[in-house]
């Protein structure tokens, strides 16, 4: 790989942050250029230590059919932001349990709330998602990555955006809306490397060998083109000035509540579930060495999913300041999501048959077997709570807190750790993980980490949601609200255990992938142990 270009570059982008760190009025900003400085200067040193001036061994990197460095970077990226945006929800978790542990101002639960979800949904998920789509379109076109170097500035630029977004948070640097994004040159630098993440996924269907398109890449191109778009609207905001954090969003009340959850909702829509999709329908028909089971159904799915969702971002406002018509459409076009959402897991699901014996013998299947209950459980309860008549119930409280982790956890992080760990021998040339039992030992973790994290906020906001709505003889409350939170603490405590189970899965899985890659392999007898000897029928 060349790496002079991409060195002057990040020479350049060194020498304007400098500029802004010296120059810029803002206290918060000049904080943040600091921080942009120290990385640039980090990602100079590392660029130049792997820099070889040698032509004849840059001609000679990387020669296989397939550009998979950027994918082993990826997977490694994947993994270690997984383990620290697990271990943030952890704290953030006890934090809610014991308030004493929020620590002023950079480590309370208001930055650290949104450094969770944005480590656990963008660097992990993200990098599993661009490191998986560049994976899956390379085999499935049968042509190399397109751009050359591109592929490489696509991954190097995510994760300065991951590092530029998580400073930001903890040091404040944020829009202050709904998500708190992170503010305006942080989201135009997401915006020039998304640009160039469709262009590289786009430009390698376009010149496949293979006249299909598989459905897999149906789904990761809907996710890269309907984010992007999601992103732009969202996020368009007037800087106060170029040398300053501060900028102005041009949405305000009611709009901006409506474009905020058309962004929220989609973000889950086309982010964590058509992305993670193009994972199902091409790892678990891969693990399990069987076609897709209905390959028409597939396309149905595709086809309903992405006209369906887009229009269920106003559930989130029901009984608010939002038009009842619109709360009302939101809420049809979510129950009607219902169908193609089962749709897509039986179709998952349906793929092993013939082969459902590997869930006794294959851990991984049984990991992404998982995955698509999760999908199909989550994609049921979601229409449901966003019926009025329930939502009036399930909103505002742990309930829906449950919901989303049970679809991230159970869902999102299943079909992730499954897809890692079929990628990582293959990445490497091994022949297999390291060991298949610390799978089982991962597995089991997370499965009873979801569950004890999914069942208690599901009694724990339902318990909220009838405590609220409790009145006397005479109408008045029954409970405080700070009855209710005094209610919930054994709860919190809990949840809090459920999330180190889950962390501690990962833990044992980033072990494995790492001795994996360092090329160790565990001695371990069969998983499914020896089957018995048929006897004859009396």
């Amino acid at each position: 790989m060349r790496h002079d270009t991409a060195i002057a570059g990040l020479g350049s982008a060194t020498f304007l942050a400098l500029l802004a760190a010296a120059f810029g009025q803002d206290e918060l900003f000049r904080s943040h250029m600091w921080v942009l400085f120290f990385v640039l200067l980090g990602a100079v040193i590392v660029l130049l230590r792997n820099t070889s001036f040698s032509p004849a061994s840059a001609q000679s990197e990387d020669r296989s059919s397939y550009m998979d460095k950027p994918i082993r970077y990826g997977s490694i990226a994947t993994m270690f932001w997984g383990v620290v945006g697990l271990l943030v929800g952890v704290v953030v978790a006890l934090q809610l349990a014991y308030p004493d542990l929020n620590v002023e101002p950079w480590f309370n639960f208001g930055r650290m709330r949104p450094l969770h979800t944005s480590a656990v949904i963008f660097a992990f998920g993200g990098n599993a998602l661009i490191a998986t789509s560049f994976y899956v379109v390379q085999r499935t076109s049968r042509a190399r990555l397109f751009g050359g170097d591109l592929v490489w500035f696509v991954f190097w630029g995510y994760q300065l955006f991951i590092v530029m977004a998580a400073t930001g948070y903890l040091l404040g640097i944020t829009q202050s809306r709904e998500y708190a994004e992170p503010e305006w040159y942080v989201d135009l630098w997401l915006t020039i490397v998304w640009v160039a993440y469709l262009i590289v996924f786009l430009g390698t269907i376009l010149k496949r060998k293979e006249p299909h398109i598989y459905v897999a890449n149906w789904f990761y191109l809907s996710f890269i083109v309907t984010i992007a778009m999601l992103h732009v609207v969202n996020n368009l905001a007037i800087p106060v000035s170029l040398l300053g954090s501060k900028s102005y969003s041009a949405f305000a009340g009611v709009q901006d509540a409506l474009t905020q959850w058309w962004y929220g909702h989609n973000a889950v829509g086309f982010f964590l579930t058509a992305g993670f999709l193009g994972m199902m329908y091409y790892f678990i028909p891969k693990q399990v060495n069987r076609p897709v089971y209905s390959y028409r159904l597939s396309i149905i799915h595709f086809w309903a999913l992405i006209f369906l969702y887009i229009w269920a971002g106003p559930h989130h406002l029901h009984y608010t300041a939002l038009p009842d018509w619109a709360q009302t459409l939101g809420m049809v076009f979510s129950i009607m999501l219902w169908m193609p959402s089962w749709g897509g897991m039986i179709n998952g699901l349906m793929t092993l048959s013939g082969a459902w014996d590997k869930i006794r013998t294959d851990p991984i299947v049984r990991m992404m077997v998982m995955a698509v209950a999760f999908y199909g459980m989550s994609t049921f309860e979601g229409p449901m709570m966003s019926i009025k008549a329930v939502n009036s119930l399930s909103h505002y409280t742990d309930w829906t807190i449950g919901h989303v982790h049970s679809g991230a956890l159970g869902w999102v992080g299943m079909i992730s750790f499954g897809a890692i760990y079929f990628m990582v021998p293959k990445l490497w040339n091994r022949e297999r993980l390291y060991s298949l039992r610390l799978v089982i030992w991962h597995f089991w973790l997370a499965t009873l980490g979801i569950v004890v994290y999914a069942a208690v906020m599901w009694v724990s906001g339902i318990m909220q949601g009838l405590m609220w709505r409790e009145y006397d003889e005479q109408g008045f409350l029954v409970y405080s609200f700070a009855e209710t939170v005094a209610a919930t603490h054994p709860y919190y405590v809990m949840r809090a255990a459920g999330g180190a189970l889950y962390l501690a899965g990962a833990l044992v899985m980033a072990f494995n992938v790492a001795m994996t890659i360092l090329g160790y392999q565990r001695e371990e007898k069969s998983i499914g142990g020896d089957a018995p000897a048929l006897q004859p029928a009396q």
